[in-house]
């Protein structure tokens, strides 16, 4: 298999499970059959840009998508966009847009169609989940639940 075709194979893999908090570099270059570094090095001569990168911008892009539609609080749509920490998505979310999540917000929403209700947008996006396991504590949870 060619060198790009691997790559996007893996690219296709975080379209798909973008919102997976657990998408990280390792699962990712396994998509490809390539080590963590070589992977990296692979797709940012692909696209121009690191897999964390592109997947922090996925994650963005889905966010802006909620924060317009969905009557979430900010929180509810770091969860389901695939952040682990609140403070690291509304630090990505500033710096990708030059706004935070509640500026964003309140400038675009208004425009359209009603607010879709919370539950409704929770439901269609899988976030209601069961609660952790044991081996699960605070403790153990990454921080910013991106890859690279």
């Amino acid at each position: 298999m060619d060198k790009l075709r691997q790559v996007r194979l893996a690219k296709d893999a975080m379209d798909r499970d973008w919102a997976d908090p657990d998408l990280d570099l390792g699962a990712v270059a396994a998509h490809a059959g390539y080590s963590r570094y070589h992977f990296l090095r692979a797709f940012k001569e692909a696209y121009g840009e690191t897999p964390g990168q592109y997947l922090t911008h996925r994650r963005i892009e889905r966010a802006e998508d909620l924060l317009r539609t969905a009557n979430l609080s900010v929180t509810e749509i770091c969860h389901l966009v695939g952040f682990s920490s609140v403070g690291t998505f509304s630090a990505r979310f500033k710096a990708w847009t030059g706004l935070t999540p509640s500026e964003y917000r309140t400038k675009h929403v208004g425009r359209g169609a009603a607010l879709i209700p919370g539950c409704y947008a929770m439901l269609w996006a899988g976030g209601f989940r069961s609660a952790p396991g044991p081996g699960t504590g605070i403790g153990q949870q990454r921080n910013s639940g991106e890859a690279g």
